[in-house]
């Protein structure tokens, strides 16, 4: 019995070498296979410490960053509405809900063409400049009231709203381009009241710049229901006299018009500091 133990001892010993050998192996196996994995999840400045990484490509300078976005409403329509409308949000006070606008002494165009030609014109320099533009109409043939068009420029996105227009007087030697813009008193835009003052401002000073027209300033008015509508800084722009005429004449004149819409839209770089 005692020969027998002696004889089974060194092949226990052997079974037990031959174990530990394929366990040792299947761990080295098992390390290999998983390294890739273990590699992916190590930072890359570890990983690749003996390697020069390729370089961040360099910001792309031409890369549009304008990301404001401008309402435009040319003023008027082919046919005004005389059906009246509340001045303001719960005003007792109404007015109609759009006139009819006046038209070239000289020309013979009506107001309302050349708002809509001169709006057109914005709304592609804005967009050559990267701006988002919403036009409140695109043709003649609407019936969109004053309240209407400022409560569609609320709605729309946009941060601000230009309302083009042009001006008439009985005296035909009166002449010069303006901007309208709410009082300080004014009930319901009482929020916005200084910035629509900063943006007519604006628009005022860079469009007689560009155009040559003179500049007779700031106007204020608290009965626009075009203006008392909104809750976006708004103002109006009046271009210029068409019943004057040489300014009639001057702004159906296609260069003259290019620097007018050069001016309105500079006017707007102005007020968002885009021109710095």
């Amino acid at each position: 019995m005692r020969h027998k133990k002696k004889s089974i001892i060194p092949l226990t010993l052997f079974i037990i070498f031959i174990i530990g050998l394929l366990v040792f192996g299947g761990l080295f196996i098992i390390k290999k296979v998983n390294a890739p994995l273990i590699a992916e999840s190590l930072p890359s400045h570890i990983l690749y410490a003996d390697f020069e990484l390729p370089a961040a490509p360099e910001p792309d300078t031409d890369l549009n960053l304008n990301t404001h976005i401008v309402a435009i409403d040319a003023g008027h329509q082919a046919q005004g509405n005389s059906e009246h409308e509340p001045i303001g949000p719960g005003a007792y006070e109404t007015k109609p809900k759009v006139a009819g606008g006046t038209s070239g002494t000289s020309t013979g165009i009506p107001e309302y063409q050349l708002t809509l030609d001169i709006s057109l014109q914005l709304e592609q320099e804005l967009k050559n400049r990267g701006y988002t533009v919403i036009m409140i109409r695109n043709s003649n043939e609407v019936n969109i009231s004053n309240a209407e068009r400022a409560v569609i420029a609320n709605e729309s996105g946009a941060e601000i709203f230009i309302r083009i227009h042009a001006n008439g007087d009985n005296n035909p030697s009166t002449a010069g381009a303006l901007t309208m813009s709410p009082s300080a008193r004014n009930q319901y835009t009482s929020q916005i009241s200084s910035e629509c003052q900063r943006l007519a401002e604006c628009v005022i000073n860079a469009y007689c710049s560009a155009s040559g027209f003179k500049n007779r300033g700031i106007i204020t008015s608290d009965t626009m229901s075009g203006i008392n509508w909104c809750t976006i800084p708004v103002t109006i722009l009046e271009m210029g006299f068409m019943t004057n005429p040489e300014e009639d004449i001057a702004m159906q004149n296609p260069d003259t018009q290019m620097a007018m819409v050069t001016g309105i839209a500079n006017g707007i770089d102005s007020y968002f500091g885009m021109d710095e």
